[in-house]
């Protein structure tokens, strides 16, 4: 572990001081002129040498959304965190919320956690299909980062969507956190969640207060937890934070939105093109991919009413970006208030590719609830989720580019001294775990609580801090999911959707995935097809659609729907 011995001494004998000396780095690094006040250096707290750990995840984003990635939607706090950290280009997701979560958490791939589909949210749903890797909830042979960080002398902390088990006995202060608050379930009214989404303070039910917006509120209690824990004393702490934006509906508050109004005028065709320069221009994507082909109409084909309304949609999902940069910030200030701003880690990303759910090219809801507090299923549309995932094809749920690419950022001032830079390496969310264990000099369970708990599938990127390379050596990355699956291996990956033929691609030469090589490349084609079949042998995954193993009921289960139920 990088962290857990130096000259023959354990890192956790160490003071913050003492730690810092040994490493031959400074009590405090410097900052670049021009990057925000936030993240210049703040005072170095006499606390544990081991780093403490946020890892922040956006919900439905698309990879060039924020500033720092190639968007015009105003993010300064992750801009300077970028400009202060590294960049990782060829990040990857699972292409869907809960897998994602299932993967980020355990280090396994989701089928392996018990979550190859979604979770079971209600019974008529259904999504436990009998099977070990359909079983719609976390499994018990699997360990969560925070479980693993605990015995260590973490304090583990979460706030935000959980999303990776339902029913109690599943919730986060069952899987290893100390303190949790946030939605249990899925999407949900930002304004005002229904009793089903399951507002929790650790175990406790929450009704939304006057003022309630779950972005404020998740942030709100992540500050909270990072302070409590910062003051209890010298140990670390790992932070979860788990926002649900830009996840619809589109709920904003009107003064973000205000600032978008009318932005997005210009159409989608526009904001692509922009996007796609910027990103050229800053070295994200290469000039000889090509811009992806859009399945949107020209903009100077829509109606000028749908236009004003696409514009407003558009705005509002900016908005809700916007809101959460803003909360970054907050968390990003209270670091720095409390000392621990130098030595905390903090890794920004997103679940999956944005989000083309919804009625078609415009979007959903209808368009008279846009900007109000009303509306479950509005949506921003086809159109604008292919401009956000410029360059890209495809969107959530596919494992073309467009589906499973996620900006990273890593920021830690005490130890990335690369600012600015980019790193081109492919990194998968598997990798979070051994990065966390190698990060806190924390062990990995062969066994915990009686099971027998699967060795981690991915790789530390703590080497890409400094610009080395990973330790993947041929060890490729695999995707599932609802019969959308890859492999990416080098540089080469292949791709098909269920019943369709495989498609090789060349990820050096044609990342926006726009020249299948297969015929070029037979014998690569069937080794990599031979690949797939053995991975989704050992991990569990089962054709699609998976049907319920014969025999096997559905537990009954059930939650109140209103507060008043609940008495409150």
């Amino acid at each position: 572990m990088l962290l857990k011995r130096i000259n023959g001494k354990s890192s956790t004998n160490y003071s913050r001081r003492e730690f810092l000396k040994a490493i031959g780095i400074g009590a405090a690094a410097i900052g670049i002129p021009g990057c925000s006040n936030i993240l210049k250096p703040s005072k170095v707290k006499n606390s544990s040498a081991r780093p403490n750990i946020i890892l922040i995840m956006a919900d439905d984003m698309g990879y060039s959304d924020i500033g720092c990635f190639g968007g015009e939607v105003n993010t300064p706090n992750l801009d300077s965190m970028a400009a202060n950290g590294v960049r990782f280009t060829q990040f990857y997701n699972t292409a869907r919320c809960c897998p994602t979560r299932a993967s980020l958490l355990t280090g396994l791939y989701p089928h392996q956690a018990g979550i190859g589909h979604m979770t079971v949210e209600e019974v008529e749903q259904g999504y436990d299909y009998g099977y070990p890797g359909y079983r719609g909830s976390l499994n018990h042979n699997c360990v969560t980062i925070a479980e693993a960080l605990k015995p260590a002398g973490y304090h583990t902390i979460m706030a935000g969507k959980w999303h990776v088990g339902t029913y109690e006995g599943m919730w986060p202060v069952d899987r290893g956190f100390d303190e949790y608050f946030g939605i249990i379930r899925g999407a949900c009214n930002y304004w005002n969640p229904a009793p089903g989404r399951l507002l929790l303070h650790n175990r406790k039910r929450i009704k939304p207060w006057d003022g309630f917006y779950t972005t404020d509120a998740f942030t709100d209690y992540a500050v909270r937890f990072i302070s409590e824990a910062s003051k209890a004393d010298d140990n670390p702490f790992f932070c979860y934070l788990a926002y649900n934006a830009p996840h619809w509906p589109l709920h904003a508050w009107p003064e973000d939105i205000a600032k978008y109004r009318g932005k997005y005028r210009k159409g989608w065709d526009a904001i692509r093109k922009e996007r796609y320069e910027r990103m050229i221009k800053t070295g994200l994507v290469k000039p000889e991919w090509k811009l992806s082909d859009s399945d949107a109409p020209a903009w100077e084909d829509v109606p000028e009413e749908q236009k004003d309304t696409s514009d407003f949609r558009m705005a509002i999902y900016a908005a809700q970006i916007d809101r959460m940069d803003q909360n970054i910030g907050r968390v990003l200030k209270t670091l720095k208030d409390l000392g621990e701003l130098d030595n905390t880690v903090i890794l920004f990303f997103v679940d999956n590719g944005a989000c083309e759910e919804g009625e078609g090219v415009y979007g959903g809801g209808p368009a008279k609830q846009l900007g109000t507090k009303k509306g479950y299923f509005l949506t921003y549309g086809r159109a604008w989720a292919n401009a956000s995932n410029t360059p890209y094809r495809f969107y959530k749920h596919w494992s073309y580019e467009g589906g499973i690419a996620s900006p990273l950022i890593a920021h830690w001032p005490d130890r990335i001294k690369d600012h600015g830079a980019l790193r081109h390496e492919p990194a998968h969310l598997i990798d979070l775990m051994p990065t966390c264990l190698e990060l806190a000099g924390a062990d990995y369970p062969k066994h915990y609580k009686g099971h027998v708990i699967p060795p981690m599938e991915g790789v530390s990127i703590v080497p890409a801090f400094y610009d080395k390379p990973l330790n993947r050596e041929a060890k490729a990355i695999y995707f599932e999911h609802e019969g959308k699956h890859a492999v990416r291996m080098g540089k080469w990956k292949l791709v098909a959707e269920h019943e369709e033929p495989w498609r090789l691609y060349d990820m050096e030469s044609d990342r926006t995935e726009m020249h299948d090589l297969s015929d070029d490349h037979p014998d690569l084609r069937t080794k990599m097809i031979g690949m797939y079949d053995t991975w989704a042998k050992r991990c569990g995954v089962l054709p699609w659609p998976v049907r319920r193993k014969p025999g096997f009921e559905l537990p009954k289960r059930d939650y109140p729907k209103t507060y008043k139920d609940l008495g409150m």
